[in-house]
């Protein structure tokens, strides 16, 4: 896309959703933390039943401690890879409270040395709880940038790049939210929603589905 559209993509985006928001349900910075974690191969919708019980008991790492992994798993056992992550769980809320006194780090090195935290996740805590203008390249991201012609890359990474480079600055807070959105409810992977998509004209993707 020219910068022009680019521009234009995202106030389209803007204008049909000014404030967006994660779909994963959390009380503070840690749930926040513990909810990305859990999201990895899994969708918001089955985190957030697995965590409403959850987080009801333990909305701390300190409370998560006292919980106990088999506790944990009691709780997320519906969720894809809920082994790995409960340990991953567990391991980065003794992390908290030995080395940052409970709290959830505002440093994305920090943030990305605790199990189970990579530079997606990271940038999302950055984003959310803290409000950088961090860009985190799921699956939706990913998709989306590489299709539409927004910001074609063969990883996450060179897409989260290029999106760096190419997003006008007063989208950028917002942008991963709104691409996540699209990705999620009309440019998805099996049958987009072309008919309806209110930045088609924009879109480079040439196997558009008809109406």
């Amino acid at each position: 896309m020219t910068p022009q559209q680019v521009s234009r993509f995202f106030e389209i985006l803007a204008q049909a959703q000014p404030d967006p928001k994660t779909e994963l349900a959390y009380t503070n910075t840690y749930t926040l933390l513990v909810a990305v974690v859990l999201s990895a191969q899994a969708t918001d919708k089955g985190v957030n039943k697995a965590t409403e019980s959850l987080f009801a008991m333990a909305d701390t790492p300190e409370k998560m401690k006292a919980l106990g992994e088999e506790g944990l798993k009691r709780h997320i056992h519906s969720i894809g890879l809920f082994n790995t992550k409960a340990r991953n769980i567990m391991a980065l809320s003794d992390i908290l409270v030995r080395e940052h006194g409970g709290s959830v780090p505002n440093d994305r090195q920090m943030l990305e040395r605790l199990p189970g935290v990579g530079r997606k996740t990271a940038n999302i805590i950055l984003n959310v709880a803290f409000g950088h203008d961090t860009i985190a390249v799921d699956t939706h991201v990913f998709r989306v940038a590489n299709r539409t012609g927004l910001a074609p890359g063969k990883t996450p990474t060179d897409v989260e790049t290029v999106l760096g480079k190419v997003i006008p600055e007063r989208f950028k807070h917002h942008a991963h939210h709104w691409l996540i959105l699209h990705g999620r409810y009309i440019c998805k992977a099996q049958n987009p929603a072309c008919p309806v998509c209110p930045v088609r004209d924009l879109c480079n993707f040439t196997k558009k589905t008809p109406g």
